[in-house]
This record gives C-alpha cells, sequence and structure tokens, in this order.
C-alpha cells in the first residue's frame, strides 16, 4: 500500500444548490467512516469526475445522481480547484485507501424547480447518499461539515454568498 503522503487526490466536482430564497441543499449523508458525531454529517452534494468527463457535465450528473434534481442553472464556479485530504485514521477506509483527499471544482447552481423534484430516498439510477435533507442558510455550512473539510466550505460559502440574494 503507498503512503499516505504518496497518494494522489481524487478528481470530484461540488455543488452549491441554491434555492430561490437564498438557501442552500445540504443532505444528512447515510454513513461514511469520516462521521464521528451527528452534527457533523450534513454536506452539499459532491461526487468524482469519470475519466474526460467535462466537470460542468459531472456536476450535474453528480447533482441529479444524489437528489434526482435537474431543474438548475448555472451560476458560477470556483475558478481554481480546492482540495482537502482525509484523516490518515480513515484514509485506509474511504476509496479502499487509493486517495489522500479530493481536489473538488466547485459550482453555484440555481435551483429552478419545485422542492417535490428532489427525491434523495431514491435518486435516479444511483444508490442513495443521503437519509434526509433540508435547505439552509450558506453562512451556516461551514459548521455542519465534517471539520477536515471545513476550509472547503468557508472558501465556497466566501466564493458563492453573492448567488444567495434573494
Amino acid at each position: 500500500m503507498a503512503r499516505y503522503d504518496d497518494l494522489p487526490y481524487r478528481t470530484c466536482v461540488g455543488i452549491t444548490l441554491i434555492n430561490p430564497e437564498g438557501l442552500v441543499f445540504i443532505g444528512r449523508r447515510i454513513s461514511g467512516p469520516e462521521h464521528v458525531d451527528q452534527t457533523h454529517v450534513w454536506q452539499m452534494p459532491q461526487g468524482g469526475v469519470d475519466s474526460g468527463e467535462d466537470t460542468w457535465a459531472a456536476a450535474k450528473r453528480e447533482l441529479y445522481e444524489e437528489t434526482n434534481a435537474r431543474s438548475v442553472e448555472k451560476l458560477g464556479e470556483v475558478s481554481e480547484w480546492l482540495t482537502y485530504d482525509i484523516p490518515r485514521t480513515v484514509a485506509g477506509r474511504a476509496w479502499k485507501g487509493r486517495f489522500r483527499g479530493q481536489k473538488q471544482k466547485w459550482y453555484a447552481m440555481r435551483f429552478t424547480g419545485k422542492d417535490s423534484e428532489i427525491n434523495v430516498a431514491s435518486p435516479a439510477g444511483h444508490k442513495a447518499e443521503f437519509i434526509d435533507w433540508r435547505w439552509e442558510p450558506m453562512k451556516n455550512l461551514p459548521e455542519l461539515i465534517v471539520p477536515f473539510k471545513r476550509p472547503v466550505y468557508e472558501r465556497v460559502v466566501q466564493e458563492f454568498t453573492k448567488f444567495a440574494g434573494k
């Protein structure tokens, strides 16, 4: 097995889905080796980028696979890739020990549909990753994510707060 410091980052996208009231979708994760308490089990949709896939296409696909939502329009993106390392204590259990963390391209999207479109229990063609969801004020997001992802969420909030206005 490769040394932790030599492991690559998994290429991923993150989605900040903002409703017309300026609130952000967060989902309560079903499980994960990194979740150690009941406060930090919430996150925005995110997922891997397939080989050769455009990151905007990946973001729309991942959002659909995790939430069933398709009624969106692009608002913006963080210009550079954001990275985080997973704790060494869970590195061997996450992604079968192949990655030290993720490098993520983040997109802001406006949700233009109705809440009934969102279905995290039986998302389209994908295993459910969330057991619950809600709309949350953007400023609260960094306190709801697992601590090792907090710097990424702080940066995303900084970049995308401008889209949360009504």
